[in-house]
């Protein structure tokens, strides 16, 4: 026990190196940023399938549920970092923006009979970009240029515990219990080359202190001696989380750098989607494990703020029409030739997966970027004399993500998760 509540304080240590910003995306400007993948190395190399997934080795966060399945011997620990590698590309023009963060650390164990617990730190959103663009106002040489610049940082984080359990064979339900966690804050600057006119900059703020809940079950049907079909579902209700968004807007003469400060919001009420998922993952011999998974996220509903001037009246204020329904699909899979075998080779997990998504944001009324991606990833086991259980999960993925008439991002990433299995819970007897 003085193990894990070790590897718990640990875990919440482990949060405040989540500070830096898990994307270069000028689309994260929008909303509550660009949406992160809410999952461990293993599944990564399927491309972020695994609802309905479950492992004895592995710590699968997208379904509760599956914290059942865990092995009753060990303790897992699981972190991962990634490095980004992103070029954008509009009419023509393009630029390189690349990055790396911690993307998470879980950690997993078997409570009891049929039942497991899991607890760790995951995104939710992520938000960072800085770009600019200069014109001139007329087209004389030497005329005033104006200059955009656009910042943005921050994005939601959050510390989960839960638990899965098996009422009865084939059947698992599972919770996740989260503290969300986090804030954004967005800069808009316009400044001429004439000393004569205003600087204007506007600065959006929001902060996060909530909660979250993630439910999930999974029913295994044994099809053959060799064949299982796993159904999974997860449900997450959305809510209020508050964040008090406002904008401080300030007006500055160049020359005397007067100040004239205008403030708006701090009063309202953000909230995050309700959200279903549905996965099938067909399992032969333990070595073949091919799976779907679709989710829904109702964000259509929700509204965000916006400024507004309408006939010489500004306004900030909480308005429909900002967002859309987020709809993903995967498809993917896990083989290795022979789990138990001792040959290093024979116990390599080859993992491949493929999807297509929509975007929950829009821009000026117009669709968000459509995503389209493929990952490929292979579990290495660790075979020493000390561990023999551990794995480490390597995996590429590529992101295509492009709105009409708006920016394409590509973007490579490169994963990396470490997960340690430790003998904790074995009982020795002596003979």
């Amino acid at each position: 026990m003085k193990k894990v509540l070790g590897i718990a304080l640990l875990t919440i240590m482990c949060t405040n190196m989540f500070a830096q910003s898990g994307t270069n995306s000028p689309y994260s400007q929008f909303g509550w940023g660009v949406l992160a993948e809410q999952t461990n190395g293993f599944n990564r190399g399927m491309n972020g399938l695994g609802i309905g997934f479950h492992e004895r080795n592995q710590v699968n966060f997208l379904n509760p549920a599956s914290y059942s399945e865990l092995d009753s011997l060990t303790f897992l620990f699981d972190a991962g970092l990634s490095l980004h590698l992103t070029n954008l590309s509009e009419n023509g023009k393009k630029r390189n923006a690349n990055n790396a963060n911690l993307e998470y650390v879980t950690a997993g164990f078997r409570a009891t009979r049929h039942l497991g617990i899991s607890f760790g730190v995951m995104p939710y959103t992520n938000v960072g970009y800085d770009y600019s663009s200069t014109q001139h106002i007329t087209q004389q040489i030497g005329s005033t240029t104006y200059t955009n610049r656009y910042t943005g940082s921050g994005g939601l984080h959050q510390i989960y515990l839960g638990a899965g359990w098996q009422p009865v064979k084939g059947l698992s339900i599972g919770a996740n219990l989260s503290y969300l966690f986090g804030n954004y804050n967005r800069v808009f600057l316009n400044s001429y080359s004439d000393a004569t006119t205003k600087t204007v900059s506007q600065t959006h703020t929001a902060e996060v202190r909530s909660y979250k809940v993630d439910l999930g079950a999974q029913y295994t049907a044994k099809l053959s001696a060799k064949e299982q079909l796993t159904l999974g579902v997860t449900f997450s209700p959305g809510h209020e989380i508050g964040g008090n968004p406002s904008l401080n807007m300030i007006s500055r003469n160049s020359q005397t750098n007067v100040a004239d400060t205008t403030a708006y919001g701090g009063n309202m009420r953000l909230s995050i989607p309700t959200t279903y998922g549905a996965g099938l993952m067909w399992n032969h011999d333990q070595k073949w494990k091919l799976g779907v998974d679709y989710s829904l996220q109702k964000w259509a509903s929700l509204k965000f703020p916006e400024y507004i001037v309408n006939n010489n009246v500004a306004s900030y204020a909480l308005r429909d029409n900002m967002f859309s329904d987020h709809h993903k699909l995967t498809f993917g899979g896990d083989y290795c030739p022979s789990p138990m075998s001792r040959n290093f080779f024979n116990r390599v997990h080859y993992r491949v997966g493929v999807s297509y998504a929509t975007s929950y944001i829009k821009i000026n009324g117009n669709e968000g970027p459509k995503e389209i991606s493929a990952g490929i990833g292979f579990g290495l086991p660790i075979i020493n004399a000390i561990n023999n259980r551990s794995i480490l999960n390597i995996s590429a993925q590529w992101v295509r993500s492009s709105a009409k008439n708006y920016i394409t991002e590509n973007t490579f990433r490169i994963n990396i998760g470490l997960t340690f299995n430790e003998v904790w819970f074995m009982k020795w007897k002596a003979q």
